[in-house]
């Protein structure tokens, strides 16, 4: 696709990145009237739900909580009914979930409060791909890449492309937005323009995913529509951390990924994985995939660091910010990747729609909004893995330590205590900030400890114990 000419007297605005999170971004910008906007994208865009190149993380599970979903919604109305309609799942919380944590099983209390989406990325993607694609004033340029920015460490006027016709030339534009992920030259383009680097901390437990698709046997596809979790243990104690994900998917199909930190890394073979899942904490999902027809390879992803640079604190140049993995990536295992990003781009189309591009505080007004879902994503996902060997040049700060233990007190009040259980849960869903987790309530039920004592196996009803009872033999 070919870039749109410049109007004269419109605004124009550049979107880097093609993914998830370039595309929402787009969207907001288009909702909120703010003129012509391209996205350019480096790689071939496929025409429907198949992988992309430069997405290894697309093999693996992905939730949208509903959080995300609701913020997908508002920026694309009817995209979350399409995907259900193509056979996405709505899973409620916490009733519809068997998760295990390093304090103890969860209950499965009776009444829904949240939600999460389910469903392979390649459809999550296509869905936002395709309605971005229906706004009239929006532009998907792929196979183009973005060589560096335009103007100086005070602006940001446009950017250098090379279209896939080779040719380079300048697009000027009102707005520049990086969305480009994990593999961001923002730290590059603006030390080039002598930019201060922003302040960066890096959380690498060493961990590593694989995943496989297995078919769901016809009678255990319907007994269990359930998100199956069993996570690591507690990572101050010695040993790796393992855990286990299992996620029904369209088509009638079960997505697994297996994680594992230094040491305890899971492998490639086939033969291995089933084993690996049965040596966790609880074998649950090895007994119910033990019988399952497998339908892929298993599939290994590496890049899984959590890295957050501090765009919010930066002196960036007016005309440009940063949203996405761009701006945090987290550990895959708490699945808030894109609905991070669905609402910062919520949040940028509220800061465009009330400030208008023509303001030169803009972008920093929409970096700092950016930094409220950012923020909360990335205390839940580098809680624990600060504490693994290895995953910080210097160790836990003082803070990350008081955060954490806090941390583990709610979880442990929230699997006997369904009150705090459900502002865990509103946090985790994105779906009300972190301060929720500091109201009288919850801070009073968290010293007074679990009401209820813990449960000694999977909260599963009769049915489904009958299901895993007949794979046990």
């Amino acid at each position: 696709m070919s870039s749109p000419p410049r109007s004269p007297g419109r605004h124009t605005s550049v979107v880097i990145g093609g993914s998830l999170a370039g595309m929402l971004t787009a969207a907001a910008l288009a909702g909120a009237g703010s003129g012509d906007v391209l996205v350019v994208e480096r790689d071939a865009l496929p025409d429907g739900p198949l992988p992309r190149k430069g997405l290894p993380q697309a093999h693996h599970a992905h939730l949208l909580w509903s959080g995300g979903a609701a913020a997908v919604d508002s920026l694309l109305p009817g995209t979350v009914a399409a995907l259900r309609r193509d056979g996405a799942h709505r899973i409620s919380l916490p009733t519809n979930m068997v998760g295990f944590s390093p304090e103890g099983w969860f209950r499965r209390w009776e009444h829904a409060s949240h939600y999460v989406l389910i469903a392979s990325r390649d459809l999550l993607d296509w869905h936002v791909r395709r309605a971005v694609a229906g706004l009239a004033n929006v532009t998907v340029a792929d196979r183009t890449e973005v060589l560096g920015l335009t103007g100086s460490a005070r602006q940001v006027t446009g950017v250098r492309l090379r279209g896939r016709d080779g040719a380079e030339r300048v697009l000027d534009a009102d707005l520049v937005v990086d969305a480009s992920g994990r593999a961001s030259r923002t730290p590059l383009w603006l030390a080039e323009f002598g930019v201060p680097a922003a302040a960066v901390r890096t959380v690498d437990p060493g961990l590593v995913y694989a995943s496989r698709i297995f078919r769901a046997p016809k009678d255990l596809g319907n007994t269990f529509p359930v998100v199956v979790n069993v996570q690591a243990g507690d990572p101050r104690r010695p040993g790796p951390g393992r855990s286990a994900t299992l996620v029904p998917i369209e088509g009638d199909r079960w997505l697994v990924t297996l994680s594992g930190t230094r040491g305890g890394e899971p492998g490639t073979d086939p033969e291995a994985f089933g084993a690996f899942a049965g040596a966790l904490r609880h074998p649950i999902v090895s007994e119910l995939i033990a019988g399952a027809e497998p339908l892929t390879d298993v599939v290994l992803t590496r890049t899984t660091v959590n890295r957050r640079h501090h765009y919010e604190k930066a002196a960036l140049p007016a005309g440009f910010l940063v949203l996405g993995d761009a701006v945090a990536a987290y550990n895959p295992v708490y699945g808030h990747g894109m609905s991070v990003a669905a609402q910062s781009a919520l949040a940028l189309r509220a800061a465009v729609a009330r400030y208008g591009l023509s303001d030169g505080r803009l972008a920093a007004r929409a970096q700092r909004a950016v930094a409220g879902p950012v923020s909360a994503a990335w205390a839940l996902s580098t809680g624990n893995d600060v504490f693994y060997p290895g995953a910080t040049e210097s160790g836990p700060t003082a803070a990350e330590r008081a955060a954490a233990a806090y941390v583990r007190r709610l979880m442990r009040t929230s699997t006997g205590n369904g009150r705090v259980a459900r502002a865990v849960t509103d946090v985790m869903t994105l779906e009300r900030p972190a301060t929720r987790l500091f109201t009288p309530p919850v801070l009073l039920a968290a010293l007074l400890g679990p009401g209820r004592a813990q449960l000694t196996g999977p909260p599963l009803g009769p049915a489904e114990l009958a299901a895993v009872a007949a794979l046990r033999g």
